[in-house]
C-alpha cells in the first residue's frame, strides 16, 4: 500500500514537473498589464476607471476586462451593454453603440 502512494505521487510530481515549463512560456495578460503599470507605461485599474467613468453619463460600471494591451470596461444603460476599450494613459480607443 505504501509502494502504491509512493509510485502514484512520484507520478504525480512528474507531471507536474513537466508541463510547469510549457506554463510559464507566455505570460498572461494580467501579468503582462502588472508589468505595465510597474515600468509605469500604464494607469493603474482603479485611475484608469475614474478617467471613463464621468463620460459614461449614468450607466452601471459591471468591471473590468484585460484585452491584450487595453482594458475593456463592460457598463449597462437601460438593458443595454456597453463595451469601452481604453489604453493604458486612459484614452478611450474604441467604444460600442448603446442606442
Amino acid at each position: 500500500m505504501i509502494l502504491v502512494r509512493t509510485l502514484l505521487a512520484a507520478a504525480a510530481l512528474a507531471a507536474g514537473f513537466s508541463s510547469a515549463p510549457a506554463l510559464a512560456e507566455k505570460p498572461r495578460d494580467a501579468d503582462k498589464a502588472f508589468e505595465a503599470t510597474q515600468q509605469g507605461r500604464s494607469m493603474p485599474l482603479p485611475q484608469l476607471e475614474r478617467r471613463v467613468m464621468p463620460f459614461m453619463g449614468g450607466a452601471d460600471y459591471l468591471g473590468p476586462e484585460l484585452n491584450g494591451s487595453t482594458t475593456r470596461m463592460k457598463f449597462m444603460r437601460n438593458g443595454r451593454v456597453i463595451w469601452v476599450d481604453v489604453d493604458g494613459q486612459g484614452r478611450i480607443v474604441r467604444r460600442s453603440r448603446d442606442k
